[in-house]
C-alpha cells in the first residue's frame, strides 16, 4: 500500500507541476521563450511570422516572440504541449551576493 501511495503521489505532483507550467504559459507573458514538447511538422509549417526558433532537438522546439500570447498562438498552430522557458524561478538570485 505504501509503494502504491508513493507512486500515485509522485504522479499527481508531476501532473500538477505540468498543469501549473501550462497555465503560466497560457495566462501570462512572463516567460521570455516557450518550449514545445514533441513538435509536429504541421506546427513548424504553421509558425507565425514573428516567432523565432532558438533551438531544436528531436523532442523539443524552443521559440520566442515579442508579440504577446505566444503559447496560445502555438497551440492554435498545432502544438501538443507548450511550456514556459527561461523563467528565473521562485527565488531569483540577487544581482550581487553580499560579502562575507
Amino acid at each position: 500500500m505504501t509503494i502504491k501511495a508513493l507512486v500515485l503521489g509522485l504522479t499527481g505532483m508531476g501532473l500538477g507541476w505540468i498543469i501549473v507550467l501550462v497555465a503560466v504559459g497560457l495566462f501570462t507573458d512572463e516567460a521570455p521563450a516557450q518550449v514545445v514538447v514533441l513538435p509536429s511538422e504541421r506546427l513548424v509549417a504553421n509558425l507565425p511570422e514573428d516567432v523565432a526558433i532558438m533551438d531544436r532537438t528531436a523532442l523539443t522546439l524552443t521559440l520566442e516572440s515579442d508579440t504577446p500570447a505566444l503559447a496560445r498562438r502555438l497551440y492554435a498552430a498545432g502544438a501538443r504541449l507548450v511550456l514556459p522557458a527561461g523563467l528565473p524561478g521562485c527565488l531569483p538570485l540577487p544581482e550581487r551576493l553580499p560579502a562575507l
